[in-house]
């Protein structure tokens, strides 16, 4: 088995204990065979996964996002009131100096639907790229080690004169070993397939929208930020759908810098927290990248006392994953499992954050209310739901500020 290694030079390493990490980030050579390890931010009080708990009608679910993209509306938190807002008047709310740190991680096709020797459907959900062809998944369906699945698109064609839809099967899979992991089974498959099999996914696969949205997704571009790049991510970044290119050129016009860092989410981001003790759950790892680029940009920022504004839960997680006890952010990459629940000292001096509005119980709603307080955060959302706000991936957003701006939180 192997052993994780801190990110080299991390001033946190030498406190390392095995019962309490305080505050360490940790990259792993090998995040699968290490799922059971875990960071916790040890704080000496137990929170209660019920403490995150609310009521949500369902025709509060966002079906879809809403156009344009900064129609949305905006509830602005400065931790003594609360106004709403547009998000487009978001640009009203910044100022020269002000640095948008935003995750540009791109959503790839990762639900691809097979079909067994049997006859039998299956849905495969890829979870994680172990080598070339050769993926973790998670399968919908019964299946085991051995098993072969056909992946097959409609491709069109004429035939005769006339226009037809053949099916046609591009790619095979083999399911090479099942894993039992906390969460449930899991299921290494490798590909076969001519050239690269993820330039195959846009026509087996399908973007990989939330089981809570149950219709279709007219444009698969909507399930990506406008400023995505590098693909990896089985889930968007949600909290920078909002952002329109006309809204960051207006941005960049009056001072407002930008610089982008990557977290591809997986399963970690989304995957339910199932006990009571909230310590107790097990963050899975997800990579990011922090560029020396960016990390300049946002060290130059705190020595000029320039207000940070953090875009989305995945970039928060990222920077306190590459950050010293100072708030400086050091240029690196690898496999992040921090998870953040209140109380928590953040080590990044974080002015502003811009979420949506998250899930009961999940990690997203802890971080933010890690970051915001609890009770303000369950009282935003109680007044969100009663003035009729739109949740979740298509939903509305939160700007929150901290007052201390700029200072570590």
């Amino acid at each position: 088995m192997l052993e994780p290694y801190p990110i080299t030079g991390h001033p946190d390493a030498a406190r390392m204990d095995k019962k309490i990490l305080p505050s360490i980030r940790l990259t792993y050579k090998d995040p699968g065979a290490e799922r059971l390890k875990h960071i916790m931010f040890y704080s000496g009080t137990v929170m209660k996964l019920s403490e995150f708990d609310y009521q949500l009608p369902k025709e509060m679910i966002a079906q879809n996002p809403v156009e344009p993209r900064d129609s949305s509306r905006l509830m602005v938190l400065d931790g003594k009131s609360i106004e709403h807002m547009k998000f487009g008047d978001l640009p009203g709310l910044l100022r020269p100096g002000d640095l948008l740190v935003m995750n540009n991680s791109r959503v790839i096709p990762a639900r691809i639907y097979g079909t067994k020797d049997t006859g039998g459907k299956l849905e495969v959900l890829l979870v994680r790229r172990l080598e070339d062809k050769y993926y973790e998944c998670l399968v919908r369906g019964k299946i085991k080690p051995g098993s072969d699945i056909q992946f097959c698109s409609a491709v069109t064609g004429t035939v005769n004169g006339t226009v037809k839809d053949t099916v046609k099967c591009t790619v095979k899979g083999t399911v090479i070993e099942q894993i039992d992991t906390h969460t449930g089974y899991r299921y290494n498959i490798r590909f076969q397939c001519d050239g690269a099999f993820e330039s195959h996914l846009e026509n087996i696969g399908a973007m990989p929208v939330p089981p809570y949205i149950k219709e279709q997704l007219e444009d698969n571009e909507r399930y990506q930020t406008i400023y995505s790049r590098h693909e990896g991510s089985i889930a968007a970044p949600t909290a920078g759908l909002h952002f329109t290119s006309g809204m960051l050129a207006r941005l960049e016009e009056m001072g407002v810098r930008l610089v982008f860092i990557t977290l591809h989410v997986g399963v970690g981001t989304f995957m339910p927290v199932r006990c009571e003790d909230v310590e107790e759950h097990i963050m899975e790892p997800e990579y990011y990248i922090i560029d020396r680029e960016a990390a300049d940009a946002i060290n130059r920022t705190i020595l000029q006392e320039g207000r940070i504004i953090v875009v989305g839960t995945t970039s928060v997680r990222s920077l306190e994953s590459a950050a010293w006890e100072d708030g400086s952010i050091l240029p690196s990459e690898g496999w992040s499992n921090s998870f953040i629940y209140p109380p928590y000292k953040f080590n990044t001096p974080i002015a502003g954050l811009i979420t949506n509005f998250h899930l009961p119980g999940s990690t997203l709603l802890m971080l933010v209310s890690a970051y915001a307080g609890k009770d303000t955060i369950m009282n935003a959302y109680q007044e969100a739901i009663d003035t009729g706000y739109r949740f979740y991936s298509f939903g509305d957003a939160m700007f929150l500020l901290n007052n201390n701006e700029g200072k570590h939180v």
